[in-house]
């Protein structure tokens, strides 16, 4: 693979020439411009992955020359460097699709770290295209987003088992796609125009799950009035699809598993046998075995059902799938809400996918449809994003500190006394201890929230004592 090239247009020479050695040290194709208009000929003619470019430049402006770029290439990335820095600049810029905005004099190791950002996630996402349209070619399955290795095999499992009549259980954390890939082996069999029926096993009371699963004749209990028909009878010549089925009690499962050997039940109060052809999918958010050990899960059943098995993984298992996910989810809410927000803005991209998201795809869902919602312009930008979302560094506490270490404009006026290298250590002290909250214990994660190295994370738990045994 060819390293990528990298592009530099600013009309001063020492400023291309440092450039141009500190991006070949760090093993770029790097070549420079003078000009605006000979470096877009040379995109014309040539791949171009990344390009620096100076804001005020004779001839054509930093941003005429962003906006030429972005229309003869949308995917190359363009970062802006000047030395006339203003917020209604930025923005303009960031709005027209730049990565980001430096001002001279840049942090060196700042803007080499964000240029290996910046090529990591072009990279990602020209992957993701090329995986998605393979995708679509072969399987074209609507409502499951992804193209990462992951995806594809749960994607080839379905293809394999849809035309089949074996059980299949789906295992996965909660929010990951369950009954989307349940109802995506439903679309894919023979039986697609027969009905799909999904039922919670967890969402509804003990009592009732009988008699909503098969039925009852009239007179069975207080309050049964009729004979009402089961969602297992609803679902006859189709699919019946188990959600969340662990929480099934056990006298339960063994009318269950009966069902499944025979294909046929009992209506509560009922004394026939009601044959039905089904397809039976199940799923669940917890470890099976560690069910069936305790107790929980008939070892029977759960041999019964477990024959054809679809692991749905995390989304921090497969990350390289969020652009596409994003902005699949900004389309829908854009024309839910009648939005018309073109752009996620790269620092917003990077900060979802730096994100691990314990509540799967559904909270990603959730954070773009909060985004699309509140956000007034066109842009989804880093501030678009809830607290929680955004890059990690800036989620331990930063805004307030002032407050939390006692230093008011108050206090300042007053002439108050202050232990600045108490105060500080008790701000670094109380910052790590929040991280530890925030990853669960977890030391490194810790470390990379606080944006400090894991060598200098051990250091200061062992100077203050925090998160040892």
């Amino acid at each position: 693979m060819s390293a990528p090239r990298i592009i530099i247009v600013d009309d001063e020479k020492d400023m291309r020439d440092f450039l141009e050695i500190m991006l070949r040290k760090e093993g770029y194709e790097a070549r420079s411009f003078p000009a605006p208009a000979a470096a877009l000929e040379f995109c014309r003619e040539n791949r171009c992955d990344l390009v620096l470019t100076d804001l005020k430049m004779p001839g054509m402006t930093g941003l005429e020359f962003l906006k030429a770029v972005k229309e003869l290439a949308p995917e190359t990335i363009v970062i802006m460097i000047t030395a006339y820095a203003s917020v209604d600049t930025a923005v303009e810029a960031m709005k027209a699709g730049a990565f980001d905005y430096f001002t001279k004099p840049f942090n060196v190791d700042e803007i080499k770290l964000n240029i290996r950002k910046a090529l990591k996630l072009r990279r990602l996402e020209l992957e993701n295209k090329l995986l998605k349209d393979d995708c679509k070619a072969r399987f074209g399955f609507a409502n499951m987003v992804g193209a990462s290795p992951r995806m594809t095999e749960v994607y080839q499992l379905i293809v394999s088992i849809a035309k089949g009549k074996t059980n299949v259980f789906i295992t996965g954390e909660s929010g990951t796609g369950k009954e989307i890939a349940a109802r995506a082996i439903w679309h894919e069999s023979d039986r697609k125009d027969a009905p799909f029926v999904a039922v919670n096993c967890g969402a509804i009371p003990e009592n009732l799950l009988e008699s909503e699963l098969f039925g009852h004749q009239k007179g069975a209990f207080t309050g049964a009035v009729a004979n009402k028909q089961g969602l297992a009878e609803e679902a006859d010549g189709g699919t019946l699809f188990l959600d969340e089925l662990t929480e099934m009690p056990l006298h339960l499962q063994v009318k269950l598993l009966r069902f499944i050997q025979e294909r046929r039940f009992r209506r509560v109060g009922g004394t026939v046998d009601v044959p039905v052809d089904i397809r039976l999918i199940a799923a669940s958010n917890r470890n099976l075995e560690a069910e069936v050990k305790a107790g929980r899960f008939r070892e029977d059943l759960f041999y019964r059902l477990n024959v054809i098995r679809i692991d749905m993984p995390a989304l921090r298992e497969r990350k390289e799938d969020i652009p596409l996910l994003a902005r699949h989810f900004l389309e829908k809410y854009n024309k839910d809400m009648g939005k018309t927000i073109t752009v996620i803005s790269a620092p917003a991209m990077a900060a979802l996918m730096e994100y691990d998201y314990p509540g799967n795809v559904r909270e990603l869902e959730n954070i773009m449809e909060r985004a699309v919602a509140l956000e007034p312009s066109d842009l989804i930008t880093v501030e678009s994003l809830p607290l929680h979302a955004r890059q990690a560094p800036k989620a331990a506490g930063q805004g307030d500190t002032a407050e939390r270490v006692g230093l008011t404009p108050a206090r300042l006026k007053e002439g108050a006394g202050f232990d600045l290298e108490k105060t500080v250590e008790e701000f670094e002290r109380t910052a790590i201890m929040d991280a530890l909250k925030v990853t669960g214990g977890a030391k490194k994660k810790a470390a990379e929230l606080l944006g400090m190295s894991f060598r200098a994370m051990r250091y200061k738990l062992s100077k203050y004592g925090v998160g040892e045994e």
